[in-house]
């Protein structure tokens, strides 16, 4: 019986289950959406929307207390200054939509992404073309 057992095991131990969980939000910082299982998928959903909020925070103890979740300072540098000041929201800053089952094991998967990935994607676009621009003129 599972009685006050909180949180999905994946049939890991707890250092595996923490690296899986530091890959997926690094991946979802990093590409603004990813598509997984439905299980690891709301596993995830925690953990990022925790450290999504520590980024709104924007003060120096956030983005340590971001960086002992995941020890990655071009994600975390990414978060903190590009991703958290263009989020408006208080909270629900990701979405989990259920897509379909894989080919190999039936497996549900879904995709994870931010609830503004619109706005953030676009941006993220026109800031690809300014620095292009930018580079064309030097």
């Amino acid at each position: 019986m599972r009685h006050k057992v909180a949180g999905r095991g994946f049939g890991r131990n707890a250092n595996q289950r923490k690296a899986l969980l530091r890959g997926l939000v690094t991946s979802l910082i990093e590409h603004l959406k990813i598509e997984t299982t439905v299980a690891k998928a709301k596993e995830a959903k925690k953990l990022a929307e925790r450290i999504i909020t520590l980024g709104r925070r924007g003060d120096l103890h956030a983005r340590r207390l971001a960086l002992s979740h995941i020890p990655n300072n071009s994600i975390i540098t990414k978060l903190f200054n590009e991703l958290a000041p263009k989020i408006t929201r208080n909270s629900g800053y990701l979405r989990i939509v259920k897509t379909r089952l894989r080919a190999g094991d039936s497996a549900d998967m879904a995709i994870l992404e931010f609830a503004d990935y619109d706005l953030l994607k676009t941006e993220k676009k026109e800031e690809k073309k300014k620095t292009k621009e930018e580079k064309k003129e030097d």
